[in-house]
């Protein structure tokens, strides 16, 4: 009887110790920063956060920032104050720099269409190149291979699901799978590739007055059908309903009224919530279909 009791009693002391790993702070951080790939003359770069305290391998977070592939860096305050948080909580992470095909040409209505894809083709190139470098050297990194989580903000977000459900990667090893991904204002030109097979926990962070990124179904910037730059996309809304229909596991938060503003605010507003799908969704592996709607 004391031996079943002994037992149950370390039985949930590990599972305290496993949520307190992975929602509160216990560890400090590491940095530093590497170059995963040199293309077409640039040095392309990444930032590693490391758990200092934690011996166990990380599950990895893998962020790409916003910017319609014209701007933004891999290091602006808010990220490094997000992967910080996320990292003395038991978590990976490196913040990515990719190739801004789209720099000085713009991202809206007078760009091609083909272009854009182009961009985020070339994007999810990027990406793979850093993650094929993290895997090379994993026992460096002291990552876990098989719980590797996309997160991205607007343009990084279209390219992080882009990579996961489009793009056609011939860069990692034939059998990788994502194990989730965390979208904030992003979007896909196809659903057509989830399905049981590829569909993965997905959360997604939407305002329905996005004027840039559609919540649910419209063209790139709202532009209309005779513009170059036409490019129906599947915001949200329409990803979360083809995960739904599939009995697949997501996470949809809607923020009512909200603007593109917020593929970045959830990285500060949304914490909670982000951490419990990465621990429930990801890790866990619980299947669940959350909706939550925020004025």
């Amino acid at each position: 009887m004391k031996r079943l009791f002994l037992f149950t009693l370390l039985f949930f002391i590990n599972i305290l110790n496993a949520q307190e790993i992975y929602f509160d702070s216990i560890s400090k951080v590491k940095t530093r920063t590497f170059k995963y790939k040199k293309i077409d003359g640039k040095k392309l770069k990444l930032d590693f956060y490391k758990p200092k305290n934690i011996k166990k391998d990380y599950p990895l977070i893998l962020y790409v920032h916003g910017g319609g592939f014209s701007g933004g860096r891999r290091n602006e305050n808010y990220i490094k104050d997000f992967a910080n948080f996320l990292t003395k909580r038991g978590y990976a992470v490196a913040s990515i720099s990719y190739r801004l095909t789209m720099k000085l040409k713009g991202f809206g209505c007078n760009t091609k269409a083909k272009d854009k894809i182009k961009a985020f083709d070339t994007a999810s190139e990027d990406i793979s190149y850093a993650l094929q470098y993290i895997l090379k050297k994993k026992t460096r990194f002291k990552i876990n291979p098989k719980k590797i989580i996309l997160a991205g903000s607007s343009a990084g977000a279209e390219a992080i699901l882009h990579l996961n459900y489009v793009y056609k990667n011939t860069i990692l090893p034939k059998n990788f799978q994502f194990s989730g991904i965390i979208s904030m204002a992003g979007a896909l030109i196809s659903l057509d590739n989830i399905n049981l097979k590829t569909a993965i926990p997905t959360q997604l962070f939407h305002g329905t007055f996005d004027k840039l990124v559609p919540f649910d179904t419209a063209p790139h910037h709202y532009c209309t059908k005779d513009n170059i730059g036409y490019l129906p996309l599947f915001g949200s809304k329409a990803i979360a309903d083809k995960l739904k229909l599939l009995n697949k596991s997501y996470y949809l938060y809607t923020i009512k009224n909200g603007d593109h503003s917020w593929n970045s605010k959830p990285m500060f507003k949304c914490r909670k919530a982000i951490l419990n799908f990465l621990y429930f969704d990801v890790l866990k592996e619980q299947k669940r279909q959350t909706d939550i709607t925020i004025d």
